[in-house]
């Protein structure tokens, strides 16, 4: 296990909110921070996998579906096995349409909420980051990443449909974390999308901090809205490949070292508390 390892959720059972784009460039910003970066796709749906220009994952010999099976069938897993080296530096642990038959089998397996998370287990020496990309729902996968999870970030855009949708998704973390994982934390919430000049924006990102910023990190960076992020993710490429010098790709860049500060206090607090 290395000294920094730290595994991440990126969730938020409201579609569209950026999530995968985050999921994307948050990993590659780490990885030009020379850190060691695993992605886990963990949704049928398999945009993060697309997202890294792998366009056709039912084509794909191995996936998180095939891993998590073999766990179920308690098969001897080779964690190296499957893994995507990418040339933008990140590992990636594809998904497809398998991984929705998966959650199926998951209702009646042993240990049904911890299958992901002893896969986790495995790997996660072997990497300074493990981001998970949640499926937009609430389900046993999205459940399994929790589980697995040190913390969870939480992309969102200045939508009232969006900000609704965080009381729901911070009652789940708070049932996980009484239940089954009490090491979760939320590192914070993420604003994305942004359109900094309407009023609409300016007003949903206050109400957010007046409801949550007591208790939660509304993260200082805000991911500007841009249409280049939708182009870059429509190439198979991360903001930094497509659009270097862009608005968007030096958010991420500044999001990707917030995330590592967070990281390295939250090192420091644990090796205090265990030598108390």
């Amino acid at each position: 296990m290395t000294a920094q390892e730290s595994i991440n959720t990126l969730t938020n059972q409201k579609g569209g909110v950026g999530k995968t784009t985050t999921a994307v460039n948050l990993g590659v910003g780490l990885a030009q921070q020379g850190k060691k970066v695993l992605l886990i796709d963990a949704d049928a749906q398999a945009n993060l996998t697309m997202a890294l220009g792998y366009n056709r994952p039912d084509d794909l010999p191995f996936t998180l579906s095939t891993v998590m099976q073999d766990i179920i069938d308690d098969k001897t897993v080779d964690a190296s096995q499957g893994i995507i080296h990418h040339k933008e530096g990140v590992d990636l642990i594809p998904s497809n349409i398998e991984l929705s038959g998966l959650e199926v089998r998951l209702i009646n397996a042993l240990s049904r909420e911890s299958v992901l998370k002893t896969y986790v287990n495995e790997v996660k020496r072997d990497y300074d980051f493990v981001l998970i990309d949640c499926m937009p729902s609430l389900g046993m996968i999205t459940i399994n990443s929790l589980a697995a999870a040190d913390s969870v970030v939480i992309p969102t855009q200045p939508h009232y449909l969006s900000a609704k949708g965080l009381e729901l998704l911070l009652r789940t973390v708070s049932k996980v974390r009484r239940q089954i994982n009490p090491r979760l934390r939320i590192d914070g919430i993420l604003m994305t999308m942004v359109m900094p000049r309407t009023n609409i924006s300016k007003d949903i990102i206050a109400s957010v901090k007046s409801a949550y910023g007591q208790k939660i990190r509304v993260f200082d960076t805000q991911i500007p809205h841009s249409v280049r992020a939708v182009e870059a993710t429509a190439e198979g490429k991360s903001i930094f490949a497509y659009d270097k010098g862009g608005k968007v790709a030096a958010a991420y860049e500044q999001f990707a070292k917030e995330v590592v500060e967070i990281g390295e206090k939250q090192r420091k607090q644990n090796r205090a508390d265990r030598l108390r």
